[in-house]
């Protein structure tokens, strides 16, 4: 027996666990339906595929939303898990899936995966016979992914940066990369037995001002790590910034990045798609504006080559969306994306530059570093300053790259910590904005710009 699987066997012991039937999944996954599979549907290319966001802690509310969203058209259905499963706490979702069941009342924000078990959720998966997305946000999601793709779940969102240092403050970085590690290989494992199991990375991150070569370089090193591991479907994704341009200019740097390094690690027979995230930071309360947001991002999202998008709703100032104003959103960006032909390719060859070397820049430093792996480079980098996300919550990012919004509402960066921008883009990006106000000033700007679509 292999030490992975002696590592799954273990994984899979846990008492929350139903009896895991390793040969059964096997021959499920073997002789899954195409269509489970957006590998399969992202190789078509027939059309961008749009997934909206949802979750509810009951079987039956689960399959309600479904029937809705696939009487909106969707083409890849989504399954939010509850963040008590997030924390690898069992024993509460169960607790707390019961009494939703018992009161018909949601006690959970989210589907409890694991305590459904994978024998009950895979009715619900290949009835509907679309292609599922696990949403989470997990550090440790070993068991969660074994449970999701018995399920027939083929497409995992997440890493062990962009899961991580958005959500945590306290897990330690290292770990995180070792498990998803194990999910990488798990996932690359499946893939030999029928079609790729897609991975996916997070790229709106903190989605509070991450400037876009730090979004780039932390999509880079997570598909890396995962086309290490032998993944041959791997989706880089972004989200809205609130510049139109500058949102056309990171989808052209990052597909053009995704390609360079994928060759670089020989690994240029894998597939890299591109996923496009709608406004992801505060929403305007007015539902009127709300829905025109949501119309632009569709818009952006055909101008970048989006291979897919996955959709916010006019109600995400107020609480959780309805299954309604979801399958909304699905129907409305459905019949936007129908209209929209015959864009102009839109080229700003100077951003574009900047771009380039910047994120060049940053990933010849994460390679330089002495660590004998890629993933202790990667800490490494975080660990010293290299990488930082602003806003970021975890006790290791260093949180000292400051950012800002020029006149044009680009995200500029006017303090670089110990991240390595040259010296020329570094001034580029300061000769944008008025750094002449006082510091309150400032800080004042910092604090619109957050909540700029408001």
């Amino acid at each position: 027996m292999s030490l992975l699987q002696e590592e799954r066997e273990i994984i899979l012991s846990n008492e929350h666990v139903d009896n895991f039937d390793f040969a059964e999944v096997e021959e499920f996954v073997k002789n899954a339906s195409k269509e489970l599979f957006i590998s399969h549907h992202f190789a078509q290319k027939k059309k961008m595929l749009v997934q909206p966001r949802g979750g509810f802690p009951t079987y039956k509310k689960q399959f309600a939303l479904n029937e809705f969203f696939v009487n909106a058209n969707v083409d890849v259905l989504p399954l939010t898990i509850d963040s008590n499963t997030r924390l690898n706490d069992y024993a509460t979702a169960k607790k707390m899936l019961r009494l939703s069941e018992e009161n018909e009342v949601d006690m959970l924000n989210g589907y409890p995966l694991v305590n459904h078990g994978y024998r009950t959720t895979r009715k619900m998966v290949t009835h509907f016979n679309k292609p599922v997305s696990l949403r989470h946000g997990t550090p440790d999601a070993r068991l969660l992914i074994e449970t999701a793709i018995a399920s027939g779940i083929f497409e995992i969102e997440g890493g062990p940066i962009t899961y991580l240092l958005p959500y945590s403050k306290n897990f330690p970085l290292d770990k995180a990369f070792l498990y998803w590690k194990y999910v990488e290989k798990v996932c690359a494992n499946y893939s030999k037995l029928n079609l790729p199991i897609n991975r996916e990375s997070f790229g709106p991150l903190t989605a509070t001002l991450v400037p876009p070569a730090i979004t780039i370089v932390i999509q880079l090193l997570e598909m890396l790590l995962s086309l290490e591991e032998g993944v041959k479907s791997f989706s880089v994704s972004f989200s809205q910034t609130g510049s139109m341009n500058q949102d056309i200019v990171m989808g052209h740097v990052i597909k053009k990045m995704a390609k360079h390094y994928a060759e670089q690690i020989n690994c240029s027979d894998a597939t890299i798609n591109l996923v496009y995230h709608q406004w992801m930071g505060a929403f305007p309360t007015n539902k009127d504006f709300a829905e025109q947001l949501i119309n632009m991002s569709t818009v952006i999202a055909s101008m970048v080559g989006a291979d897919k998008i996955i959709t916010k709703t006019r109600e995400e100032a107020s609480g959780i969306p309805t299954k309604e104003a979801n399958a909304k959103t699905v129907a409305n960006t459905q019949y936007t994306l129908g209209i929209l032909n015959g864009l102009p390719n839109i080229v700003d060859e100077e951003e574009e530059e900047i771009l380039t070397l910047e994120v060049h820049a940053i990933m010849e430093a994460v390679f330089n570093d002495p660590a004998d792996t890629l993933w202790r480079k990667v800490f490494n980098s975080i660990k010293n300053g290299t990488i930082d996300v602003p806003f970021s919550p975890h006790i290791i990012n260093h949180n000292e790259m400051i950012t800002i919004r020029d006149a044009n509402k680009n995200i500029r960066i006017i303090k670089r910590g110990n991240v390595p921008i040259p010296d020329r883009c570094f001034e580029y990006e300061k000769s944008k904005c008025d750094l002449t106000k006082d510091t309150t000033s400032i800080v004042n700007d910092i604090i619109h710009d957050i909540g700029i679509m408001q």
